[in-house]
């Protein structure tokens, strides 16, 4: 997982034109029905923390991906801390459980991150404000 987390790194830094001013949100489009909202939630001196938002007025909000991303400046690793308003993630769980997670559901939603900026970086999104 530390891989696929200092690769989310990269791509966050080849994503966002500005990462370390606290209260930025960028507003991102890909296409004509794509749109994405990152905001910096906080900032100090080694890490800075996100949240990834879809925000189409068209999609239902339990259709809109969310997190929370918490960028290791020093450690140059981008993690997933919290999807969907689910909380915090632990390394792995006992399957089945009582929330019904996957034994690797941290790998999973920080994969997820990895495809998604993959995605932005192919269709080459442009920053449509800054607030």
């Amino acid at each position: 997982m530390q891989a696929t987390c200092e690769l989310n790194y990269a791509r966050f830094l080849r994503v966002l034109p500005d990462c370390d001013t606290q209260h930025l949100a960028f507003e991102f489009t890909i296409g004509t029905h794509l749109s994405y909202r990152i905001t910096l939630t906080e900032t100090a001196r080694y890490t800075t923390t996100l949240m990834v938002e879809q925000h189409n007025a068209s999609t239902p909000d339990y259709l809109k991906p969310s997190m929370q991303v918490r960028l290791y400046h020093d450690a140059r690793m981008a993690e997933v801390i919290s999807s969907q308003n689910t909380g915090a993630f632990a390394p792995s769980y006992t399957y089945p459980n009582r929330s019904m997670r996957q034994r690797n559901e941290k790998q999973m939603v920080n994969q997820f991150l990895g495809e998604w900026l993959q995605f932005c970086l192919k269709h080459q999104p442009t920053v449509t404000s800054e607030a």
